[in-house]
């Protein structure tokens, strides 16, 4: 099992002075976060991508090929690239750009996204969001197998042997495909083939498991070999000394985000006791001390049939700088050992 972080670079406030990093300390500061978390062994950082005021990572590809040069085993992928709104083309020619540049150490992770705003902005209806994204990533597999690409579709000009260039440094990039709890998802990740990436924002992560079973049972159907279908969970996470230090630090933004989103699409406000119950033992976040944190990776894994990789998304409006390197490295030298230990990986 693969131990490691995303983030959305998300805008942050400083807590012990109340001032806002400005978009250049932000940017400073992830790169070294993706620093601390090479040097500290874990296994994969990913930037996700979204078109607000809030986030600086409206261009993922740029502040990974920026930590690339920065790294040496850190594997570095999206989480996720809104495919959605983006051509497939520019997509591959990006990030083999940056396998290129990290020498082999990208992942490509699509997906749909969990905000809108991309559609207007790139000049998209919503009303096509299926459409838009199945023909996308139809052409996106093609162009990893081929390098010179005959194809046809409803939302862009067809391509007609033109050839895609730089093909990246792994023979093969591998390619993710991030779903929510739409059944159809996993299913088409099944079908293709395709690893999956499965965003657990709330609830149970067991109640998961009937979905990745019918991800593993339609590319079972469709003659793709187990240990292709591999699974990833994304979820939210800190590590702390202690329980209650981690959940401290994390709450406060938190609070604040989920506050924000709620007033945006009317939902239920957040309540600290909703956060501590979807801290505890069978709910969805990895927030606690080493040893909390490594017992529910391993259990959650249990519960949904085993998992070959976890992500902690660990962005948080109100975490200092230092405390979120602090709790970089209690994820490398304290979560990971206990968790390589327990599934036999040095």
């Amino acid at each position: 099992m693969r131990l490691g972080i995303d983030s959305f670079v998300s805008k942050v406030t400083d807590p012990s002075t109340e001032q806002v990093y400005s978009p250049v300390q932000r940017v400073a500061h992830l790169l070294e976060e993706i620093a601390r978390a090479d040097e500290v062994g874990l296994d994969h950082f990913g930037i996700g991508e979204h078109h607000r005021a809030e986030y600086y990572d409206s261009a993922p590809v740029v502040l990974l090929s920026a930590a690339a040069a920065r790294t040496t085993n850190i594997r570095l992928n999206s989480a996720v690239a809104v495919l959605s709104a983006a051509d497939p083309v520019r997509v591959f020619q990006e990030f083999a750009t940056l396998d290129l540049v990290s020498g082999g150490r990208t992942d490509l992770v699509v997906g749909r996204g969990s905000f809108t705003e991309s559609f207007p902005l790139f000049g998209l209806s919503l009303r096509d969001y299926d459409s838009l994204f199945a023909e996308k990533l139809d052409l996106l597999l093609q162009i990893r197998e081929q390098t010179e690409v005959t194809w046809s579709g409803q939302h862009r000009a067809p391509l007609t042997g033109q050839g895609v260039y730089p093909r990246p440094a792994q023979a093969r990039m591998p390619i993710w495909l991030g779903v929510g709890g739409t059944p159809e998802s996993f299913i088409r990740a099944g079908v293709l083939g395709l690893p999956l990436m499965v965003a657990i924002i709330g609830g149970e992560p067991r109640g998961f498991a009937p979905l990745i079973d019918l991800y593993r049972e339609a590319g079972r159907r469709a003659g793709h070999p187990p240990e292709q279908l591999q699974v990833g969970l994304h979820v939210f996470g800190y590590v702390g000394e202690t329980d209650e230090q981690a959940r401290e630090l994390f709450y406060p933004g938190w609070q604040e985000m989920f506050t924000r989103i709620a007033s945006e699409r009317g939902g239920s406000r957040p309540t600290r006791a909703g956060f501590d119950a979807t801290c505890g033992p069978t709910g969805a976040y990895f927030i606690g001390a080493p040893e909390t944190v490594a017992a529910k990776v391993l259990s959650v894994s249990e519960a949904v049939g085993g998992v070959d990789r976890i992500s902690l998304q660990m962005t948080n409006w109100r975490l200092s700088h230092e405390d979120l390197l602090h709790g970089i490295e209690l994820l490398g030298t304290g979560v990971a050992p206990i968790v390589r230990a327990a599934v036999g990986r040095n």
